[in-house]
């Protein structure tokens, strides 16, 4: 039973972790002077939590799920969309890369 216990526990936090995945790897571009791939990571990562939030339940969304299952997904696909969208019309600057 405990071990149960502990796979559920972790199961909960697996869609967290591989959102913050994604954008820990979104940064670390951004600190490479990589700053648009970066942010379209970072936009990248939003969108996996708006389709992990649609495809499991409310339990396995653990810390993803933050309203009810429709707002959340729209937010995060909505939040995606218009960060990836700025980084990629940026045009020139001292961030031009």
């Amino acid at each position: 039973m405990p071990e149960q216990r502990w796979r559920s526990a972790a199961g909960q936090h697996l869609p967290f972790a591989l959102v913050l995945g994604v954008t820990v790897l979104g940064l670390v571009r951004i600190v490479q002077y990589h700053w648009r791939q970066g942010v379209v990571l970072i936009g990248l990562a939003l969108l996996i939590a708006a389709l992990l939030r649609v495809l499991v339940t409310d339990e396995q969304a653990g810390l993803i799920a933050i309203r009810s299952r429709s707002i959340d997904a729209l937010l995060y696909s909505g939040f995606g969309f218009a960060v990836i969208v700025v980084a990629m019309t940026i045009i020139g600057g001292p961030l031009d890369r």
